[in-house]
């Protein structure tokens, strides 16, 4: 995000939110896992760089290029809370992807698992100090109460005028970006949803956020 042109990334605000919502767990040391192809638990290997055994950190466990880590903690939730187990949102690495879990931390009294797979055979490394999980807290128990319902936008008249309204507007926005003396050029986006604005000028939602820095650890 950092790297995008003029940052103009982190104007996504629910992409940053999405980074932050959770807690990524740190390698304290550095590891390099090689994948030779095939199924079997001896065709991925694991070393440290700085020679000491990789075990305790990550395995070849499951087979079929699966990279298993240790996270080495005992997570304890409230009742009808999970942790969504996963790679750190919206980064990718290069020869490998995280697998994601949903654990039942409210009752687990035993530590969970990490896991990535190859994508082709070759070599991977993690450095000491990066993330190799992420977790983020569910609402686990309240998801199967949950009724999907579909129905067409004419049944919510002003919801759909405030749609058609956002729609045009997002046309003409991006139309007159092409003029270097609009002033959709000088705004450079569009910020309803940062304030949290509707584009009629409704009622303020309840909740909203446009960053989000979740407590460290005690």
């Amino acid at each position: 995000m950092d790297q995008t042109n003029q940052r103009y990334a982190y104007r996504c605000i629910p992409l940053s939110i999405a980074n932050a919502s959770g807690w990524e767990i740190l390698l304290p040391r550095a590891i390099e896992a090689t994948y030779f192809g095939g199924h079997a638990i001896e065709d991925l290997k694991v070393r440290c760089p700085d020679g000491s055994d990789p075990s305790s950190l990550a395995t070849s466990h499951f087979g079929h290029g699966i990279l298993t880590f240790h996270t080495g903690w005992l997570f304890r939730t409230p009742p009808g809370w999970a942790l969504w187990v996963r790679g750190s949102p919206n980064t990718h690495r290069n020869r490998i992807a995280p697998l994601e879990g949903l654990v039942e931390t409210d009752w687990l009294s035993m530590s969970f698992t990490m896991n990535w797979r190859f994508t082709r055979p070759g070599t991977v490394r993690f450095e000491a100090g990066e993330p190799f999980c992420f977790i983020t807290l569910v609402a686990h128990a309240a998801l199967d109460d949950v009724q999907p319902r579909i129905f067409d936008l004419s049944e919510a008249p002003a919801l759909k005028a405030e749609h058609e309204a956002w729609s045009e507007s997002r046309i003409k926005f991006n139309a007159d970006l092409k003029s270097l003396e609009s002033e959709a050029v000088a705004q450079g986006w569009q910020k309803t949803y940062i304030r949290g604005q509707t584009i009629l000028g409704g009622a303020p939602p309840e909740f909203h956020i446009s960053k989000r820095r979740l407590r460290s650890p005690k």
